[in-house]
């Protein structure tokens, strides 16, 4: 799939280094560095043609990967006036990638994919972010144990995959029903929220609103569940502030 020409209205600000992240496989988050150094680990890079700035995360879960567990995925995404427009997700351990572009739909390697058609919280498996670690984490967790104690009484299973990424691509494809992130990290969430988005989940903030760069939570969910899913986080959230 050659995703630099689909998207070339999206890329044409940007540098043909950059262009090229888009086609590449993938096989070690490296290569990221060598085909486009100015793109470091875990930093926006302010481009201010058009409003239009990459959101990259070459490593992903790099606890998992430290550790050999292989939900590890290449984040990289492109926002325009804040608003994610495009997405590409590597899963290179898993052998995956997921893309999108707005108004584009969303893909896989074998083709659309699109999110599940889940009805009720007892159907559906929904992924958490990670709780906070160090000394300041018992009051940042109190309302993530509040709303893993919440999903643990209405839904079927609850997850903690460990990569922003992942959650959100694999809402998009319908492994998850809902992935609920009290946090918003532009470079772990960009590529995936758009993803997501264009799969046809619901992707909001902590208020309901749509999803954006500066949006406190991420909360992806099929649309099915979508009102109890959100109801049920922000009582969790209320209950602990």
């Amino acid at each position: 799939m050659d995703l630099s020409s689909q998207f070339s209205s999206h890329l044409a600000p940007f540098s043909p280094g950059f262009q090229r992240l888009l086609g590449l496989p993938y096989e070690r988050a490296e290569q990221v560095r060598n085909v486009c150094p100015d793109l470091s680990h875990e930093v926006l890079v302010a481009r201010r043609h058009a409003r239009v700035r990459p959101a990259l995360d070459p490593v992903d879960g790099t606890a998992n990967f430290v550790h050999g567990i292989p939900l590890v995925a290449v984040s990289l995404g492109l926002l325009q006036a804040g608003k994610q427009v495009l997405g590409v997700v590597d899963l290179p351990i898993l052998d995956e990638r997921y893309a999108a572009v707005e108004a584009g739909g969303a893909v896989n390697r074998a083709g659309r994919i699109g999110v599940r058609q889940t009805r009720g919280l007892s159907e559906a498996i929904v992924s958490i972010g990670d709780y906070a670690v160090g000394p300041e984490s018992a009051e940042k967790n109190r309302a993530r144990y509040a709303l893993t104690i919440g999903l643990a009484e209405q839904v079927q299973r609850v997850r903690m995959l460990g990569s922003a990424a992942i959650d959100l691509v694999w809402v998009a494809e319908g492994k998850l029903d809902a992935c609920v992130m009290l946090a918003n990290k532009p470079w772990d969430t960009a590529a995936g929220v758009a993803i997501a988005r264009e799969a046809g989940a619901l992707v909001v903030d902590l208020d309901g609103s749509p999803h954006t760069a500066s949006s406190y939570a991420t909360i992806a969910m099929a649309p099915g569940i979508a009102d109890a899913v959100l109801a049920l986080v922000q009582e969790a959230t209320q209950a602990k502030q």
